[in-house]
């Protein structure tokens, strides 16, 4: 499903797309979400996941912030010990960038993903964070 959300008001291209609202390596800016992105990534994950997943069905934020440990956290963390956990991220990247009508391609979100795992969790994580917010509901 896509949406025109776009709490930041960006500038829109002549596609209709817009950048991130929040750089890619402005994750230090939401050290608790880095820490956990960067020990645990498939906490941040599985709660990105289901955050969406609840915007997505109901149209409003998740209540809890998002749901902790799903299938989604425990096949992200195999996926991790196997070393392709950039693949999940990309599909979930694609989704969330899909959503908020972000510029990019495979491509772009392969390197975010491959690069710089946890930098892209954060990144999605204040992108949904926006959403919720315009909600009027306390970020997560």
């Amino acid at each position: 499903m896509q949406i025109a959300s776009n709490a930041d008001n960006m500038p829109l291209d002549a596609d209709g797309k817009r950048d991130w609202s929040n750089s890619l390596f402005g994750c230090f800016s939401d050290c608790g979400t880095c820490c956990i992105a960067t020990f645990c990534p498939c906490i941040v994950y599985s709660q990105i996941t289901s955050r969406l997943d609840h915007l997505a069905t109901r149209g409003s934020p998740h209540p809890s912030g998002g749901e902790v440990f799903t299938s989604e956290c425990l096949g992200y963390a195999v996926t991790r010990i196997l070393g392709v956990s950039c693949l999940l991220q990309m599909g979930q990247r694609s989704s969330t960038r899909g959503r908020y009508n972000i510029a990019g391609d495979g491509f772009t979100d392969f390197l975010a993903t491959w690069c710089c795992a946890p930098c892209d969790l954060v990144q999605e994580s204040r992108e949904i964070e926006l959403e919720e917010n315009s909600y009027g509901k306390q970020s997560y």
